[in-house]
């Protein structure tokens, strides 16, 4: 395969696609106290969504430098690669794609292309396996971008968070979080679109899965769709029996948000990935 796809370990994808597709998954760092964790490798969702509420400092997250990257695109290239596209979380959530991108400008072997994906977890993901089904079929790097361009238009994630806490002490998104007013007790519903985060708010849980559920509505039909969740199992089977048709046919599959994302919305977030139908 003449062109490899390398991503980030915020794209949430299932080990089997990731398998299937030969994707390269550059880990980011979570910083739990003293101690540093590469995320999933070195510790488990389950895990840190359990201990997260009892954490005495808010755990923070950091990009792999672009040493991490150029290594990466290094072993590609000695694998056969003669182009790479690295595909990663939006840039207005993180510094993973400058990272990326310094890593790609000094690296001179083969081509490097650097996309924002402009989304985030399986908003992310399902970019990063487009990009890579395209490779894999010997598409060329032209190809794989308008497909790209044409699928982050027709993508959203939104989810209802159980709490602004975690947002207010990482201090991520404060300018969308100033908009949603200073009562911890609100329930925040986070969206991002085309690089564009965004909130509501509710007053109560209840409401904020039945916003979730009237977004998904909003949508209309859908090409992809994948509920996204931080450890949150009981929510996932409510979210599945609300929405009923609204999804497509076929496998949904249910994934738990990296803790490198999870570290700032907190446990109990529930929502959609959703990519809509071509009109």
């Amino acid at each position: 395969m003449a062109i490899r796809v390398v991503t980030d370990s915020t794209c949430d994808l299932p080990l089997t696609v990731i398998e299937k597709y030969d994707i390269t998954v550059a880990p980011l760092y979570i910083n739990i106290g003293q101690r540093g964790y590469l995320d999933g490798l070195d510790i488990t969702r389950a895990e840190f969504y359990a201990n997260l509420p009892n954490y005495k400092d808010q755990p923070t997250t950091a990009a792999p430098p672009p040493e991490k990257f150029r290594m990466l695109y290094d072993g590609l290239w000695q694998q056969g690669a003669n182009e790479i596209i690295s595909i990663h979380v939006t840039q207005a959530l993180s510094a993973v794609i400058d990272s990326a991108r310094l890593a790609a400008q000094e690296f001179k072997s083969i081509p490097v292309t650097v996309f924002d994906s402009r989304q985030l977890s399986l908003g992310t993901g399902f970019l990063v396996e487009t990009a890579a089904r395209l490779a894999q079929a010997g598409r060329s790097m032209s190809e794989i971008l308008i497909a790209l361009e044409d699928q982050l238009a027709r993508s959203y994630v939104f989810a209802a968070l159980d709490t602004l806490k975690y947002l207010r002490r990482s201090g991520r998104l404060n300018g969308v979080v100033a908009g949603l007013g200073s009562l911890l007790q609100l329930k925040p519903i986070m969206k991002m679109h085309a690089g564009q985060p965004d909130a509501e708010r509710v007053r109560t849980f209840r409401r904020a899965i039945q916003r979730v559920i009237e977004l998904l509505r909003e949508k209309g039909a859908l090409e992809r769709a994948a509920i996204v969740h931080t450890h949150a199992p009981e929510r996932v089977a409510e979210l599945r029996r609300l929405a009923g048709q609204l999804l497509p046919s076929g496998e949904i599959l249910s994934m738990d948000i990296t803790p490198v994302i999870g570290a700032h919305i907190g446990p109990g977030a529930v929502g959609f990935a959703v990519v809509t139908a071509k009109k």
